[in-house]
């Protein structure tokens, strides 16, 4: 056994405070879905390898060392025909944070396969993959579902975490791509609004607990859906498993779902309990939301402190392209 193995892309990162419009400078930063998933779970004491795939640029350089600097064993695919991919941040003075993908023919938007070295699927203690990956193009869900029969074949268990990119994929095509990864999957975490979609329901049919249980008997026993302020609830071989949200007040909500997942999966990589798993993965989800950056290290005493002026409601307005 490797520990964790994942693969997706991760770009490059450019924030700012205040609309792109106004701003003279911005932070550089790197952010993806599943590298994310990974620097949490480094940061969890898991081992784990992340694959990337990026341009021969200095974007892709970027991307490469800060992945490997906070831990993680970093596979690096470099294509020298296509550019790193670039998201935009910007926290508007209204609490909102936009987000802004470019994307569209990126290195990372051009998995394959063969991207995935001979024997590393199978040597992992478990694979975990999103629903990102799949929407990005048709070699890369052709490398998920490569890498989903590898693990499934070798009795490898997979984590798979829905993510549903509207912009990427649409609705009755995306259930399609998912409804396929989560039937070998021993864990899938999703929304409720991403589990409906999962599970055909329309808007606002089903309540927590029986998308949960729904989403669990697709997925061999085993559900979380994030409910965001509303906190989570796990469905967990037929025993409901409920957790509120951690207070705190928001900064940044961009990968807070990612921490969540890290957080649950190395609990339960751990040998804690399905209430265990979601008390560290609230609190790790929540803790994201303190810090500026897709995947910088929080301060633990955020816990609990709420602005006054409640500006705890902050919303991700994502535009993927």
């Amino acid at each position: 056994m490797t520990g964790v193995l994942t693969f997706g892309e991760t770009m490059l990162l450019l924030a700012g405070r205040g609309a792109l419009t106004d701003l003279d400078t911005m932070r550089v930063d790197t952010g993806g879905a599943e590298s994310n998933v990974a620097i949490g779970l480094a940061r969890a004491g898991v081992d784990v390898t992340w694959i990337g795939r990026v341009g021969a640029d200095p974007a892709g350089d970027r991307v490469l060392a800060d992945v490997a600097a906070e831990g993680v064993d970093v596979v690096a695919v470099r294509d020298p025909e296509r550019s790193t991919g670039i998201m935009v941040k910007e926290r508007l003075a209204d609490g909102r944070t936009r987000v802004t993908y470019h994307r569209r023919g990126s290195a990372g938007s051009a998995f394959t396969p063969g991207d995935l070295p001979s024997e590393m699927v199978e040597r992992a203690s478990l694979l975990h993959v999103s629903g990102i990956t799949l929407a990005l193009s048709e070699t890369a869900r052709e490398t998920v579902h490569a890498a989903v029969v590898r693990a499934h074949d070798a009795g490898v268990p997979i984590a798979f975490d829905v993510n549903h990119r509207p912009k990427l994929v649409d609705d009755v095509t995306g259930r399609g791509y998912y409804r396929a990864v989560a039937a070998r999957s021993s864990v899938v975490f999703a929304g409720d609004d991403e589990a409906r979609l999962v599970l055909g329901h329309d808007e606002d049919d089903g309540d927590e607990e029986s998308l949960a249980h729904e989403l669990a008997a697709l997925a061999n026993g085993r559900a979380v859906v994030k409910l965001g302020s509303r906190g989570a609830v796990a469905s967990i071989d037929g025993v409901l498993h409920r957790r509120a949200a951690s207070p705190v007040a928001v900064v940044d909500p961009v990968g807070a779902g990612d921490a969540f997942v890290a957080a649950w999966l190395a609990a339960d990589l751990a040998g804690d309990s399905p209430d265990r798993a979601l008390d560290r993965a609230a609190d790790a989800g929540a803790l994201a939301c303190t810090v500026d950056g897709d995947w910088r290290r929080p301060d633990p005493a955020a816990l609990g402190v709420v602005d006054p002026a409640g500006i705890d409601h902050a919303v991700h307005d994502r535009v993927d392209r």
